[in-house]
């Protein structure tokens, strides 16, 4: 890594090459520059935790990495193409998940599923699959519950069951703990060290800790 100003972990030696490259990249806010502009790869099986005080950038370097927010410079690549520029098939492998949960309130946990699944074009998809996958993030019985009478935990589960279905290789999670129990945040870091076992890649900002991560790094924002 070359961080500038911001200062990063030391990045082990891979000989994997990077399927996510940030070079200089720096975000603004308001005309102020939230951190200063900083280079990483991101290979096959490896997990970048951004940390930083509050208002330094995290949330918006994460969207920016998703195409969501214009930086203020920089260039992101991810396998090889520019966020800006890559099409659909490449922007259905990242798949980010805010610290909201992009939920409509009228819809149950299952129809919320099968809407993201909809929106990423994302078919051939059988109900007993996404059943499966939330009864893994534990709405077995919250179902065909509307999202209106779910709790924040719950509703936070049902957020984060688009990681078992989405097919994405990166995974981009803001504060992806939020509201959740121990049961469910220790569910979480198994899913976590699975899919970089399979191969994948996350990237995560977390105000509180995650238990028995493997092959984590950090990048520090100040």
């Amino acid at each position: 890594m070359r961080p500038g100003n911001a200062q990063a972990s030391a990045a082990p030696a891979t000989p994997q090459a990077p399927g996510l490259q940030v070079r200089g990249l720096a975000c603004r806010r308001g005309g102020m520059r939230l951190f200063a502009p900083v280079d990483f790869d991101l290979a096959a099986g490896e997990l970048l935790f951004v940390r930083g005080r509050n208002g330094r950038g995290k949330t918006t370097l994460l969207r920016a990495i998703c195409g969501l927010t214009e930086p203020a410079s920089g260039e992101i690549r991810f396998h090889g193409d520019s966020i800006r520029t890559m099409d659909d098939a490449r922007r259905m492998a990242l798949l980010y998940i805010g610290h909201r949960d992009a939920l409509k309130e009228e819809l149950t946990p299952l129809e919320n599923l099968q809407m993201h699944l909809g929106l990423r074009a994302v078919g051939n998809i059988d109900e007993d699959h996404l059943l499966d996958a939330l009864e893994a993030a534990g709405l077995g019985e919250r179902v065909d519950t509307p999202v209106r009478y779910l709790s924040q935990g719950q509703r936070r589960r049902t957020a984060l069951a688009r990681l078992l279905v989405s097919q994405a290789t990166l995974w981009v999670l803001d504060e992806p703990l939020t509201a959740l129990d121990t049961d469910a945040v220790a569910w979480m870091a198994e899913r976590i060290n699975g899919h970089l076992e399979d191969g994948g890649m996350v990237i995560c900002t977390s105000h509180q800790p995650i238990q028995g991560l493997h092959r984590a790094r950090t990048l520090d924002l100040g």
